[in-house]
């Protein structure tokens, strides 16, 4: 029999960029997303997708973009096939978990069935809790000769180590906590967020674990009037959510009506790079809320860029 060709990967979600690194196989990588930027060393892999929507609009207009597009059955974003055909992968790593995040798996099928004379192997992550991301890289794994074993085990440790600083704590320690992905409209946090959330020692509000993110009313958040708010929007950077949540303060006087602003526990954090992407840095996101919710137990580590208190001025 042959030897098996050298791996050629093509990544197409920014945190399976992150599981391949974390498995050790960043050198492999010969094809990327427009968005993964993680680690350093991939963003000068050719980009194999383009988005057909416009991020650098308010969030309000992205959401109405987004509505659009779906409701006129086109995808959010496009595989360049002529890239991929230059490449020549041996295996295309995708999701199948949210049409708004990253290229659909339908679109990644199409594309590989017009390949040749390569046919890629496609491995499609579907994460919705901890759990799943800990199958994912163990999958991943598999399928490409690596050992996961001992990497799931050391990012476990480090949420069993999370989960221990606080498992003590009585319910009146543990404050209730919004987690808010989009500004404009409204909503919460699903997904891992709920399951972050409690094992950092908070009570999670409007957001079901493994769920998707739901749309909020105003009338909800400010009947829940959480203890603790932490705005983490999808696919933002902490300077861009600085920059949306000061101009969301300037239009909408509700805000001050929660206590979590007026007593100074609103918290930014860069969601692109951490919350958002089930990856391995859901372990420090994890690390991240514990500095928010119970600094006496997490002294910070993790840098300004990473998350800030806000207080709107």
């Amino acid at each position: 029999m042959p030897p098996a060709p050298p791996l050629r990967l093509v990544s197409l979600l920014p945190s399976a960029t992150e599981i391949l690194d974390c498995l050790g196989l960043t050198d492999r990588i010969v094809g990327r997303s427009h968005e993964c930027d993680y680690p350093a060393a991939v963003t000068d892999r050719p980009i194999c997708t383009a988005a057909r929507l416009d991020s650098r609009q308010p969030s309000g207009q992205i959401d109405a973009d987004v509505h659009t597009l779906l409701n006129h059955a086109l995808g959010l974003y496009a595989v360049n096939l002529d890239q991929l055909q230059t490449l020549q992968p041996t295996h295309i790593v995708t999701q199948d978990q949210c049409d708004v995040c990253a290229v659909t798996l339908a679109a990644v099928e199409t594309a590989v069935a017009n390949l040749a004379p390569c046919q890629p192997q496609v491995i499609s992550l579907q994460p919705n809790c901890l759990g799943d991301l800990w199958a994912d890289l163990q999958r991943v794994g598999v399928a490409l000769g690596v050992e996961a074993g001992p990497i799931v085990a050391a990012l476990q440790d480090r949420v069993a180590a999370c989960h221990q600083k606080t498992v003590g704590l009585e319910p009146d320690q543990r404050p209730t906590v919004v987690a808010i992905e989009w500004i404009d409209p409204l909503m919460g946090s699903g997904n891992w967020i709920p399951e972050l959330v409690t094992l950092a020692g908070g009570q999670n509000q409007l957001g079901q674990m493994g769920q998707h993110s739901p749309y909020i009313s105003w009338e909800t958040l400010l009947d829940t009037n959480p203890d603790v708010l932490v705005v983490m929007p999808c696919g933002f950077d902490l300077e861009r959510t600085r920059q949306e949540m000061h101009q969301a303060m300037a239009q909408d006087s509700r805000w001050q009506q929660l206590g979590s602003v007026q007593g100074d526990r609103l918290y930014l954090t860069d969601g692109n790079a951490y919350f958002n992407r089930p990856g391995p840095r859901l372990v420090d996101s994890l690390e991240i809320l514990g500095e928010m919710l119970h600094p006496t137990l997490y002294p910070r580590r993790y840098p300004p860029t990473a998350w800030e208190q806000f207080r709107g001025t």
